[in-house]
């Protein structure tokens, strides 16, 4: 007999609304409490929002990145990101690295000296570096890029919640957004008290988490209508309590297989890419929790339709399935 890994149970009777006032009072709480901390103590912008310089080198001998960042550590350059670029055009004699400084003065680039520090130390490491390219993104770009960043988080909320419209029902699409917003504002808070680096990364990592928050989200949405045409006299909240329960081994067992993927990420990444990866690892368990206790909360207190009966078929047609036991004798 092959082995099954079950994280839960093949039946759960767990009452996920039973404090459904406290827990959606503590996500309105948290949401409040993120915007207060941006507001307050701002974000810890990278290179993308804030301007800097970025310096395309090009050796003919192998590098590690970490040699360059210990090259460069005394400089005391502040916000340097060190990333190896790989490309199957390049030779074998072809190693290429981008290295973005952040901005120094008001124009947002780093001055000639400083280059030929950056340079003098570099070769220290590699004599055969040299600076193919140097680019300066200036403090307008860089607030352009801000701006950008934030109508593409809300394009993507727009977006998913006209699908969750025209896919289920008006009351399910405010709950869906609602949910994304305060995926989105915790995350954005974290990082706020945390003051870790904020930058396009980021911006993508929101993105993406937003895509597996309306995943998780459409899929307990579609088994909730399930029942609702299943079970066309019990109260929503018994149903959304029994979806919850059907659904539950599935959102475990992606939140806990995402994650672990994630925590390697996190453990063996390095620095480049922490910041990415806490905003993933971040949202999966967030939008596992807005699912239930923020878009299924909303959904119950608008109301739903109750029949999605086709054309034709009687809307009086009896269940074909009985509720389970756990479930009958809810109030």
């Amino acid at each position: 007999m092959a082995f099954r890994l079950k994280l839960v149970p093949d039946h759960t009777d767990i009452d996920f609304f039973r404090w459904q006032r406290l827990t959606f009072g503590l996500s309105a709480v948290a949401m409040l409490a993120s915007v207060i901390i941006v507001a307050v103590m701002g974000l810890n912008f990278g290179i993308d929002f804030k301007g800097g310089t970025t310096i395309r080198t090009e050796s003919t001998t192998a590098f590690e990145v970490g040699d360059y960042r210990q090259a460069l550590a005394p400089l005391d350059l502040g916000d340097v990101s060190i990333t190896e670029v790989f490309d199957p055009s390049f030779g074998q004699t072809q190693h290429v690295a981008m290295i973005r400084i952040g901005t120094t003065d008001e124009t947002g680039s780093v001055t000639p000296e400083q280059l030929n520090q950056v340079e003098a130390a570099l070769k220290t490491v590699d004599p055969e570096v040299r600076f193919a390219a140097v680019e300066s993104v200036g403090p307008k770009v860089s607030g352009e890029l801000v701006k950008t960043a934030f109508y593409a988080v809300g394009a993507a909320c727009l977006g998913i919640m006209a699908y969750i419209w025209l896919r289920f029902e008006w009351q399910f699409a405010v709950g869906c957004v609602v949910s994304l917003i305060h995926d989105v504002l915790l995350t954005v808070g974290l990082f706020s008290l945390f003051q870790l680096r904020f930058d396009l990364t980021t911006i993508a990592a929101l993105l993406t988490t937003l895509g597996f928050s309306c995943n998780d989200t459409v899929v307990v949405f579609d088994r909730l209508r399930e029942n609702l045409i299943k079970y066309k006299t019990r109260p929503l909240i018994d149903l959304m309590n029994l979806t919850c329960n059907e659904t539950l081994s599935r959102t475990i067992m992606t939140a806990v297989t995402t994650a672990i993927a994630l925590t390697a990420m996190l453990i063996f990444g390095g620095d480049v890419i922490r910041e990415f990866v806490v905003a993933m690892l971040f949202g999966v368990f967030v939008g596992c929790y807005s699912t239930i206790y923020v878009a299924k909360n909303i959904v119950l207190w608008l109301g739903v339709k109750r029949d999605w009966a086709k054309p034709g078929e009687k809307k009086d047609k009896p269940a074909t399935e009985e509720i389970p036991a756990a479930f009958r004798d809810a109030p």
